[in-house]
């Protein structure tokens, strides 16, 4: 689970990746023998018996600079990933992080480009509310509206959304099933199970190769995976 790739060493809630820490951990994925793809195409290889060696790869909030740093390094290394994203705040900033710094989000136009590079165009709802604390017109709001909204942009419905702030419970995940969404993304999803409430890892710019080693034989111990799913998942933030 990713969500900035930035140079910006300003970064509070740790939410930034440089492009060369992005760069390096792909190239540990790949060394591998692994590959990273959007959740939607990991699902689909599921379904085939094809996806042992694919990991997810997810990147939250829909950062201007997913873009301009994010996708020429997962082209390089033959990658792609899912980027979820808030319709109702295309071409702002993320104002719901009170300490900063402001970043900019990605524009209308910014979007097609990156569904045009093959990357996933999924919904992070309209404009990053926590739904488990919205009431029903906000959250049908946000699941339903966010999902017309980026039909409307791209052309087709989004087949993933992702929990703002990680956060769902048995009402949100009802919400965004009923919706038509085939999964969602949260980050521990707790009692929740199944494809609309997927467990991610968190990867920062600390994670070097020993960390992203460990990390991902300790996702395998303490995360329970849906039947049916692959146990490598990565969350790119």
């Amino acid at each position: 689970m990713y969500h900035s790739v930035h140079d910006d060493r300003d970064d509070p809630y740790r939410i930034t990746v440089t492009p060369a820490r992005l760069e390096a951990q792909l190239r540990w994925l790949r060394r591998r023998g692994l590959r990273g793809v959007g959740v939607r195409d990991l699902l689909a290889a599921t379904a085939r018996g094809e996806a042992r060696r694919l990991v997810g790869l997810t990147f939250d909030d829909g950062y201007a600079d997913f873009l301009d740093h994010a996708v020429p390094i997962l082209q390089r290394h033959g990658c792609t990933a899912t980027v979820f994203v808030l319709p109702g705040r295309l071409g702002g900033d993320n104002t719901w992080d009170e300490l900063g710094p402001r970043k900019p989000l990605l524009t209308a136009d910014g979007l097609c480009r990156a569904a045009a590079a093959g990357m996933e165009i999924a919904s992070h709802g309209m404009r990053h509310v926590r739904l488990t604390d919205a009431d029903d017109a906000t959250l049908r709001e946000e699941v339903h509206g966010s999902r017309e909204h980026l039909r409307t942009l791209t052309g087709e419905f989004p087949v993933g959304f992702c929990y703002p702030y990680g956060e769902a419970d048995a009402r949100v995940t009802a919400a965004v099933r009923d919706a038509g969404y085939a999964y969602a993304c949260a980050i521990d999803p707790g009692a929740l199970s199944g494809v609309h409430a997927l467990p991610r890892v968190h990867i920062g710019e600390r994670d070097t190769a020993w960390r992203l080693h460990a990390k991902r034989r300790l996702h395998r111990l303490r995360r329970r995976t849906p039947a049916g799913l692959p146990t490598t998942w990565v969350r790119v933030s």
